[in-house]
């Protein structure tokens, strides 16, 4: 089963090690990444913040010098997510008025991969306020998907896989609320991470409101790396989790999956659900067990109801909504209890299954609109339908806090189909792992 794929440049592992061998310099694969972001940037337009003179500055000073043993990233160029601060670079969230900001200071995330040997060349595209499954805003333009320059990269960090995806860089590392790891990985035909919320440290993600000042984490949003195979996405795990996780190293066959292709509020996409369906297809026809239904399963239109809620009160920070109304604390506590009982239905259903597979999304890219996407329709089997309807399949993992992977896994017409794995909290190892497997499997 193929899947589009548009560069064979060296994976994050790849390149280290061939610095760490001698066979290239820091300053010679940067140079070579900011050769690729110069030739092909200007019709995809994903690496929006530029810091090349800083990365040229800090290859220079690590060539001739050997990498220390925590710095698996020793001399790899990258870049990450508009909204995730590095001193002295805008962290504006596309938006105007505040697009003269600078950080003053690294965010964790940041100082994490940099203590790891990696070497920042800018910053990628995002939405106003991250939040829509487009990149484009008015301060740095419209991100194009490099499989089809027509349609859209996917968001809020579509640059950052668009980037990834067309090999300007290795490794990406980006943030999720409403599917915005995942949904650009699906659009992109890249490998993308859902951490479980808590996991990894938002310290330095802030809205620029805030002014530099540090802010609460946030519900239901979570940071999580891109790359183009399930070992970069590991170790970018490896670097930055905040807590030591399990690994349970299960053999494939011995898995049991349950693979949800239908969801009460949103229906899929043909173009989506022919290659899933023949991934789990090919999973069962290796012996391996992929059950279609469960007997127990969560309440999956009650709580995208109360995720939908939960997500618009954290987006607006409480502020009114567009009918006045401001939920209260009582409100608030209420929708806690409903994520509560909604991590243990999942848990429950996990004591019969290892991982469900479900799309990323109901679609795959989209034509560019000028308007967010959630405000419209979108085209589901020749019907029109609301396209919010699609965070559905984002909020099967964010309301419970669950990790999830997505992979490649096919394409309908060209355009790159992902598959999401969804694990128990804190499996995240796991998903990738499991992934992996699947992904040698489908892929060879």
């Amino acid at each position: 089963m193929a899947y589009p794929t548009l560069t064979e440049e060296p994976g994050a592992l790849e390149l280290a090690a061939q610095i760490r061998e001698g066979a290239l310099s820091p300053g010679e694969a940067v140079e070579a990444a900011i050769g690729r972001i110069e030739a092909q940037d200007g019709s995809i337009n994903a690496v929006v913040v530029r810091d090349f003179e800083r990365a040229r500055a800090t290859a220079k000073a690590m060539d001739g010098t050997a990498p220390l043993p925590h710095q698996p990233l020793y001399g790899v160029p990258m870049t990450i997510k508009e909204s995730f601060a590095i001193e002295g670079l805008p962290s504006c969230w596309g938006l105007k008025e505040f697009e003269d900001q600078t950080a003053t200071a690294d965010s964790t995330v940041v100082r994490q991969l940099k203590a790891a040997g990696a070497i920042l060349l800018g910053k990628t595209n995002i939405p106003p306020n991250l939040a829509d499954w487009q990149s484009f805003n008015p301060v740095y333009g419209r991100t194009n998907n490099p499989h089809d320059m027509r349609r859209s990269a996917g968001g809020s960090s579509g640059g950052s896989a668009a980037a990834v995806a067309s090999g300007m860089v290795p490794v990406e590392y980006g943030t999720d609320i409403g599917g915005s790891v995942r949904v650009p990985a699906h659009f992109n035909g890249v490998w993308g991470h859902k951490t479980s919320w808590g996991l990894i440290s938002k310290q330095g993600h802030d809205h620029p409101m805030a002014a530099g000042k540090d802010m609460h984490d946030g519900v239901l949003s979570i940071a999580g790396p891109l790359a183009r195979n399930p070992q970069d996405l590991a170790l970018m795990l490896e670097l930055t989790a905040t807590l030591p996780l399990r690994r349970h190293d299960k053999p494939l066959d011995q898995m049991r999956f349950l693979l949800l292709a239908d969801h009460p509020p949103s229906p899929i996409d043909d173009a989506v659900r022919g290659p899933i369906e023949a991934a789990a297809a090919a999973l069962r026809s290796a012996g391996i067990a992929v059950d279609a239904a469960a007997d127990d399963m969560p309440d999956l239109e009650g709580d995208q109801v109360a995720y939908l809620k939960m997500l618009n009160i954290a987006m607006a920070r409480g502020a009114p909504g567009p009918d006045g109304s401001r939920a209260s604390a009582t409100d608030w506590f209420d929708l806690l209890d409903a994520q509560a009982r909604c991590e243990l239905a999942w848990a429950r259903l996990f004591e019969a299954y290892d991982f469900v597979l479900a799309p990323p999304a109901n679609i795959l890219a989209f034509p560019h609109r000028d308007e967010q996407v959630f405000q419209g329709k979108v085209t589901i089997n020749g019907q029109e339908r609301d396209a919010a309807e699609g965070l559905a399949w984002a909020g099967i993992a964010t309301f419970p806090n669950l990790p999830a992977t997505v992979l490649p896994v096919g394409a309908t017409d060209g355009l790159p189909c992902g598959m999401q794995v969804i694990g128990p909290r804190w499996s995240d190892f796991d998903c990738i792992a499991a992934a992996e497997a699947i992904g040698a499997l489908l892929h060879g």
